[in-house]
């Protein structure tokens, strides 16, 4: 048999274990295999099996970390800063995971290949029947973070794809309306009132609804500012609202004057500052020291964060 022809055997033989050979990783992906050969050699981001001639073969947690990176480049961070991202990322969860994490993710998979299909059909109906379904059968928490915004993300970064950037723009009109109406109907009438505000150009709408959506609980007066609020005139509306707590949410890694801006912002401020999201990950040792508390970006780890800045517990 020709290499050419065991190749072909092996790899019809390992799709169906779920290992891809590069190629086709290349095509799910947009990544040249040039790159991720770099990726694998140079950073140690993503390590492929190998068949006995050598081959390259990915399994279908390779290729989520694969859009992983690519969706941490896309938000400007260094790729020789992605693998430590990915390793704290990593043990957060399976820190925080109280089931087997191999059985969750899954089960989340199986939830994701099924609002696939309701997306590619623009199903309304369906997409609104799975939708359900996920807030049934998981915590607000979990449904978000590890079943809707990982779906969303890989359609978004797959809009280069024809028809993609059709289904990601149905599916965030739909999650940002449901994330709404969440955040209208769990706001509290408590007198601890915590506002929280994008930096501009930093995130997407849903991303900053999901945030307050993980900070927010009926102990809390939760404000979400609309998107665009100018960083200038936080003072100003801290002033007529009188929060215990401004939370400023960001995706994207800090600029060189972040900690600067967020101290001069902090300082005009009378009530408590902190920052939330992937930036308060990426500027943690940036801040450190600073008025200006880090909340991070998982939803167990905001909520702790959160109740003890306000409780004055947290260093800061």
């Amino acid at each position: 048999m020709s290499e050419r022809a065991a190749l072909a055997l092996a790899s019809s033989e390992l799709k169906q274990e779920e290992l891809f050979p590069i190629r086709e990783v290349s095509r799910l992906t947009g990544v040249n295999p040039v790159t991720l050969r770099a990726w694998e050699r140079r950073y140690g981001l993503i390590q492929p099996t190998r068949t006995e001639s050598g081959h390259r073969l990915y399994s279908q947690a390779n290729i989520e970390a694969i859009r992983s990176i690519l969706a941490w480049l896309e938000r400007g961070v260094a790729v020789s800063k992605v693998g430590k991202i990915l390793q704290r990322n990593e043990l957060t969860q399976t820190r925080a995971a109280p089931i087997s994490q191999a059985v969750a993710s899954s089960e989340w998979g199986e939830w994701q290949e099924q609002l696939r299909v309701a997306l590619h059909d623009f199903d309304q109906l369906r997409l609104e029947q799975l939708y359900g379904q996920i807030f049934s059968s998981y915590p607000l928490a979990v449904a978000f973070q590890d079943v809707l915004m990982p779906l969303w993300q890989q359609l978004k970064l797959r809009q280069h794809e024809f028809g993609r950037s059709s289904e990601w723009l149905f599916f965030d009109s739909f999650l940002r309306a449901r994330a709404l109406q969440r955040l209208q109907m769990a706001r509290g009438t408590s007198e601890v009132r915590v506002v929280l505000a994008a930096i501009p150009g930093q995130c997407h709408e849903l991303e900053l609804l999901v945030c307050g959506l993980l900070l927010g609980d009926a102990s809390l007066n939760l404000t979400v500012l609309a998107q665009g609020q100018p960083l200038e005139e936080l003072t100003l509306v801290c002033e007529k609202l009188q929060p215990q707590l401004l939370v400023l949410f960001a995706n994207h890694p800090p600029s060189n004057d972040f900690p600067k801006q967020m101290a001069r912002l902090a300082l005009s401020l009378e009530c408590s500052m902190a920052i939330a999201g992937e930036v308060s990950e990426l500027a943690s040792e940036q801040m450190s020291g600073s008025s200006v508390a880090c909340l991070g970006n998982d939803g167990l780890t905001l909520q702790q964060r959160m109740q003890q800045l306000l409780r004055c517990q947290l260093d800061t």
